[in-house]
């Protein structure tokens, strides 16, 4: 029976096992977003996973929406990111960048006086994260076709230094209302040309960034991060089950490695009507599983990996936590986001000190 300790091949990737690390902000790197040694701590503490999705990566100083995220857009970040990937792979881990743009969920105050682009001119509701003192969100400048293209190639070029950096692939973030989730959704793309109107040309930008990724990585080294319910920053469909349906199908055409989609797996599940739909693509399911949630999805195929977040910020050693079935830390949120402190980031305590120390 399939378990969280059975390996398995996603594309070109082969999982050492089914548990996955989600992507997590932290916003740990420097102000000129080159991650640093403690991040490869971090990293290499949790490289018992049997894949590593690393924290949203912006592809250009444009697209960034939060202050030390870290990017793929400089021969520093790049270093960077070296330490980091010979950390894991040096614990025999495999770990993929996740490439970000947020698109409108920024604010010219962290773009240079520069207003936030979209599909279209849809504000956001709310505030701006972890700015302060708080502001609104602002009305964003509808992306021109040309700057379509070069945003695309900006996707392309941080797939590139992602390789250089020593990543085993590369996840699209599509999801969590960031702009190709905004092109992607019918409440944030009002658009009449390529790129808007039906599914075919809101899903075109996405579609698009992919075959950009593969002809750097090919199909079997780049998985795409979606998001179905749309329950973040202010997002919705007005059909997701054909949207995202027909996402999938295009996916699974190309053949991509996998695909992971951050849903409550209920009886109206949108993403196990996406899985049905994507011709055989691996899917890795993610939204506080319980054990006994991820149990039955693995032993029933529903789902061919599952994936935890949170959980892993305060358990290092989560898999073999899940595997004996042993208690979990508790997560502090103190010092979560943002410092450059090892309290609350490298200090949680594993099971075991040999493999704390291994």
């Amino acid at each position: 029976m399939t378990d969280f300790s059975t390996p398995i091949q996603f594309g070109e990737l082969k999982l050492k096992n089914r548990v996955v690390m989600a992507p997590l902000t932290r916003s740990r790197a420097t102000a000129d977003r080159v991650p640093t040694p403690m991040m490869a701590e971090y990293y290499a503490q949790r490289a018992s996973a049997g894949l590593i999705i690393s924290e949203a990566t912006v592809i250009s100083e444009e697209a960034n929406g939060y202050e030390k995220t870290p990017g793929l857009f400089t021969d520093a970040q790049v270093e960077g990111w070296k330490l980091v990937t010979d950390a894991v792979h040096a614990k025999d881990g495999l770990i993929v960048a996740q490439l970000w743009h947020v698109g409108r969920v920024s604010h010219p105050d962290l773009l240079n006086g520069e207003t936030p682009v979209s599909a279209s001119d849809v504000k956001q509701a709310g505030y701006v994260s972890l700015l302060r003192p708080k502001r609104e969100y602002v009305v964003p400048r509808p992306l021109e076709i040309s700057e379509i293209q070069a945003i695309t190639e900006q996707y392309k070029q941080s797939a590139i230094r992602a390789k250089a950096a020593g990543f085993d692939g590369v996840e699209l973030h599509a999801a969590n209302g960031y702009l190709i989730d905004q092109f992607l959704q019918s409440l944030t793309n009002k658009r009449t040309d390529l790129y808007g109107g039906s599914v075919e040309n809101r899903a075109r930008f996405l579609l698009e960034v992919v075959d950009a990724l593969i002809e750097v990585w090919g199909a079997g080294r780049v998985g795409v991060h979606l998001a179905p319910r749309g329950d973040e920053h202010d997002m919705g469909d007005a059909n997701p089950q054909e949207t995202f349906g027909y996402v999938l199908e295009q996916l699974g055409q190309r053949k991509i490695a996998f695909f992971f989609t951050r849903e409550y797996l209920a009886e109206d599940s949108i993403s196990l009507d996406m899985k049905a739909r994507s011709n055989g693509v691996p899917y890795i399911a993610n939204m506080r599983l319980s054990r006994e949630d991820a149990l039955e999805l693995l032993a029933s195929g529903k789902a061919e990996a599952v994936s935890f977040g949170k959980t892993y910020i305060a358990n290092p050693d989560l898999f073999e936590r899940l595997v004996e079935d042993e208690p979990l830390n508790e997560l502090k949120f103190e010092n979560m986001i943002g410092t450059d402190v090892a309290e609350g980031y490298i200090d949680y305590p594993f099971l075991n000190k040999q493999l704390a120390e291994s």
